[in-house]
């Protein structure tokens, strides 16, 4: 298994496209949530992969501050349907929040998780900021990490 950190000017476009097809694959075709992906943000953000076998099986996509949120964020976060279950998502949240402590004007994380994932979140020290709402017809809340 392989992790890297990428600015989207060193993706290929292979590896562009292979991140868009599994986006697709979970956020729209698994969750039956016709949205726009192709937001016009990936251009500012750093790309967390996970390989495996020269596919990817994990991603997230991160923000510093005032990129997307106030504060720096990450989103997009997904594991591919058959690795599930391993802590893979739990790992590649660990290694995001590792790439924005880097910067050490960074003082917190926000995201706008899936309600279904709260305690995932919550365990990794996220805390639930405000009531739920819907986000492409699927429920959210607002979290954050103070780092």
């Amino acid at each position: 298994m392989k992790i890297t950190i990428n600015k989207y000017q060193d993706l290929t476009t292979n590896k562009l496209y292979e991140i868009l097809v599994l986006r697709s694959e979970v956020f729209v075709v698994e969750q039956n949530c016709a949205y726009q992906d192709l937001d016009n943000k990936d251009q500012k953000a750093l790309h967390l992969i996970v390989e495996e076998n020269n596919k990817i099986i994990a991603y997230t996509r991160i923000f510093k501050k005032g990129d997307f949120f106030k504060n720096s964020s990450i989103g997009r976060v997904l594991v591919k349907k058959e690795h599930r279950g391993k802590d893979l998502g739990k790992k590649i949240m660990i290694k995001s929040i590792e790439q924005i402590k880097k910067d050490k004007t960074e003082k917190k994380i926000e995201l706008s998780a899936q309600k279904y994932l709260l305690k995932f979140y919550l365990e990794l020290g996220f805390k639930k900021i405000g009531e739920e709402y819907l986000e492409d017809g699927i429920p959210h809340v607002k979290m954050t990490l103070k780092i």
